[in-house]
């Protein structure tokens, strides 16, 4: 927090000759106590289900330039942490871990069964026999109804996670495209997934690969790379429709899925268990009923859960659990019930946050704590993200068909898909309607520059805003590769708007500009 008396704040935690920060944030002995607490949980629950394997852990650490970034998890908790106190700091620390909870154990899944780290293992060969690949963009909950198959989304791991993790993390892939003769104007998603393949550097964890085709045309070009990269695994790409707010379409859709289950069914030999689907089905629902309480109670004066706390552990959950996580399930209910106190703590002390604003388009990898920045700099408050707007419909227990027919609406609702694809009603129309839901007036535009499908509508965004008297704010960013625009770039652009068009004064004015490219 800012001290006026001395001009300290927190912006004198980052050095530019540092990756990490120089040192811990005093909270009061109370919260101090607390944080530290939790850094040491992280890396001893690390310890513990990673140190069993310490042989695979060092080889899997020197094949894969991408594991390492894991190392640095506990800076990345604690940049989304630094300057919260009380029940946010509990909040964030409480979402952050189930996600990094959930990621762990995937690691460990992963390199007891890799085949290039254990060639000749038998027991590693066992589970591969009974593990399936997933790509990034696919129906993860169709594994809802597969409860002996185990599943691992292989690009999460090695591309998504990672890149949000360390901003470097990325880098190494997409110059390894670009080396290749990849232009340099790709967005770098896709760039890094199929960089990664072209390294070599995906784990071969199971005996069949599930992928799909993308939202857009990098990222196509990107599951073809892949589907090469796997030749020789049998595999299956779904091809969910583009214009999923047409009814005419979803029959399609639920006919395709039903491809996706006969490929597995035939690669596993195993039946479709509509039982075990339909406790799948109780637990993303449960999940999702949380997320829109979370929402519910954003949507007053007295927002709680709010920023990446919100939307990462929401991305995390669908994406890479599948919502069949019991540990995040078990923290969604806990930082449900402390946000439902809060929220009355809060009521009674009449605490509001200086600005609300709702964060739009996709975010930069690179800069996840962007808007706990915002916060604690100028006082903005995130209080909904697009990111955590993932498929919250709940899916029909008991009816087989219409059940069927809402997993689709799962998956066309996912990351990417849910705003970017079926027209711009989707994008540019439910801005407005979410701004009116969450009562802002302050709209963080993420301006990814490699990106086509937001770039196109930039004139409506602006046209529309102004006639609704909504601030626009543009942040130019390049999703995963911080070398086009830096994280001190995105925050010059904030504080331009800020100054010159708010008039708006700083709450820390150390965050106003401080240099951070080789934090991690």
């Amino acid at each position: 927090m800012y001290n006026p008396k001395t001009g300290k704040g927190l912006g004198n935690f980052y050095r530019a000759d540092r990756h990490a920060f120089v040192r811990r944030e005093w909270r009061g002995f109370k919260d101090t106590f607390y944080d530290y607490a939790r850094w040491m949980h992280l890396y001893g629950y690390m310890a513990v289900k990673l140190g069993v394997h310490p042989i695979l852990m060092v080889k899997a650490l020197l094949r894969y330039r991408w594991l390492v970034s894991y190392l640095t998890a506990a800076h990345m908790v604690d940049r989304h942490t630094m300057g919260l106190r009380g029940k946010e700091l509990r909040y964030a620390h409480k979402q952050f871990f189930s996600v990094l909870h959930n990621s762990v154990v995937g690691v460990r899944d992963i390199i007891v069964r890799d085949q290039n780290l254990r060639p000749n293992s038998k027991r590693a060969a066992k589970l591969r026999e009974n593990t399936i690949m997933f790509d990034e963009m696919t129906p993860h909950l169709i594994m809802m109804g597969f409860p002996t198959v185990k599943w691992i989304d292989i690009a999460m791991f090695a591309v998504g996670l990672p890149s949000e993790v360390d901003q470097n993390a990325s880098m190494y892939y997409i110059d390894a495209m670009e080396h290749l003769g990849l232009p340099a104007d790709v967005c770098p998603e896709p760039a890094s997934e199929a960089g990664v393949a072209v390294c070599d550097d995906y784990p071969r964890v199971g005996k069949a690969y599930f992928t799909g085709s993308m939202p857009c045309d990098g990222a196509i070009s990107q599951t073809n790379i892949l589907t090469r990269h796997f030749s020789d695994l049998p595999s299956f790409m779904i091809t969910p429709p583009q214009r999923v707010e047409e009814p005419e379409v979803q029959r399609y859709a639920v006919k395709n899925l039903k491809k996706g289950i006969e490929f597995i069914e035939q690669q596993y030999n195993v039946k479709w268990d509509w039982d075990a689907f339909w406790e799948g089905a109780k637990m993303y629902n449960e999940s999702s009923e949380c997320m829109l309480q979370k929402w519910e109670v954003n949507s007053t004066d007295y927002p709680q859960v709010c920023g990446a706390s919100l939307a990462l552990q929401r991305e995390y959950e669908f994406m890479a659990a599948g919502c069949m996580d019991k540990y995040m399930l078990k923290t969604d209910k806990k930082v449900t019930e402390m946000m439902l106190k809060g929220y009355e703590q809060d009521k009674a002390a009449d605490i509001k946050p200086k600005y609300r604003c709702l964060v739009w388009a996709c975010p930069a990898h690179y800069y996840t704590n962007f808007t706990f920045w915002t916060q604690h700099c100028w006082g903005v408050t995130c209080v909904n993200d697009m990111e955590a707007m993932l498929s919250y419909q709940p899916i029909t227990i008991g009816d087989k068909e219409q059940s069927l027919k809402d997993l689709v609406r799962c998956y066309e609702k996912m990351m990417m898909r849910s705003h970017t694809n079926g027209g711009y009603v989707n994008l540019l129309d439910e801005l407005w309607k979410q701004c009116e839901a969450f009562n802002v007036n302050i709209v963080i535009m993420y301006d990814h520059i490699s990106c086509k499908n937001v770039g196109g509508l930039h004139g409506l965004f602006e046209d529309q805003a102004r006639e609704r008297g909504i601030h626009m704010i543009w942040i130019p960013h390049d999703v995963m590769d911080p070398r086009t625009t830096s994280r001190r770039e995105m925050r010059e652009a904030f504080n331009e708007y800020m100054t010159t068009v708010l008039k708006a004064e700083p709450l820390d004015p150390t965050l106003l500009d401080y240099e951070d490219h080789l934090s991690w």
